[in-house]
């Protein structure tokens, strides 16, 4: 698996400006819903829900929401850079200002595990996080994310 088959360029956008975990899921579920066709509402309700489990921010300022959806054809990843750091419970209780969201298939099982399992090894790569922090744009951050040397999966 590698991340060009889960994400499009325009699936990245540099600089969102939120203030809250809330705000930067709704607006993941915005962009989700453009994309895939979905309800926006059934992306958010859906991020939410897995949220209110516990939170995905993983930290070092990354967070990594996540869920399952009915209808949606294939595992979808979308990432973000914010404006401004926003607090999201992360693990370390550090704010988050890099965000991975992957969205899967109700069935896609072993896949959205080796789906997260491929984002969470590329983005925690020595430097990485520096990289996409300073990236000027969001076609940088796209070629950052898809050019890692990431060992195969």
């Amino acid at each position: 698996m590698v991340l060009t088959d889960l994400l499009a360029p325009e699936a990245v956008v540099q600089g969102l400006d939120v203030g809250s975990k809330k705000q930067a899921l709704q607006e993941i579920a915005s962009l989700a819903a453009r994309q895939t066709g979905l309800p926006e509402r059934e992306v958010f309700d859906t991020l939410l829900q897995r949220e209110r489990l516990g939170s995905t921010g993983v930290g070092h300022g990354i967070a990594i929401p996540h869920g399952k959806l009915v209808g949606l054809p294939k595992l979808s990843a979308f990432f973000f850079t914010l404006a401004r750091p926003i607090e999201f419970e992360a693990l370390d209780d550090q704010p988050v200002d890099l965000i991975f969201a992957l969205l899967a298939p109700e069935d896609a099982g072993a896949d959205h595990l080796k789906a997260l399992n491929k984002i969470a090894r590329t983005i925690k790569q020595p430097g990485m996080t520096d990289a996409l922090r300073n990236a000027e744009n969001a076609a940088e951050l796209y070629d950052l994310l898809t050019r890692a040397p990431v060992a195969a999966s």
